[in-house]
């Protein structure tokens, strides 16, 4: 059985600017999944640096509202939303709210550093 608590993760800045926590990534782990899960937060009037990934990429609200900007089009989003975010896309998200926006972002296959481009900026705005 593999249980692993948030607190339990190590928080760092992303490349695209979001304090993120890893949460499974079986590249990092001896897990049977192709998928990674982490967790990420977007301060209140900050967004992440648009990027890309060469896999695909799904957001699952958990706290928060804001913009999800994917290519060309952007939405609202907010609490137990669910983004599909399509292999090769520009994305990034705002947090127009006053708290704090928290998600779960699923990579597949797996998140590893050479997948991501990371398209302007150094961080959070």
């Amino acid at each position: 059985m593999h249980i692993k608590h948030l607190k339990d993760c190590v928080e760092f800045t992303a490349g695209d600017g979001s304090r993120l926590r890893e949460i499974l990534n079986p590249l990092n782990q001896e897990l049977k999944i192709n998928y990674s899960l982490a967790w990420a937060l977007v301060e209140p009037g900050e967004k992440t640096v648009p990027h890309r990934l060469k896999h695909s990429e799904v957001y699952y609200i958990l706290r928060g509202v804001g913009v999800m900007h994917i290519n060309n089009e952007e939405k609202e989003v907010g609490q137990d939303d669910t983004v599909y975010i399509p292999p090769g896309s520009v994305q990034y998200i705002e947090n127009r709210g006053e708290k704090k926006l928290e998600f779960l972002c699923i990579v597949d296959p797996a998140w590893k550093p050479e997948i991501e481009e990371v398209l302007s900026g150094t961080g959070s705005q």
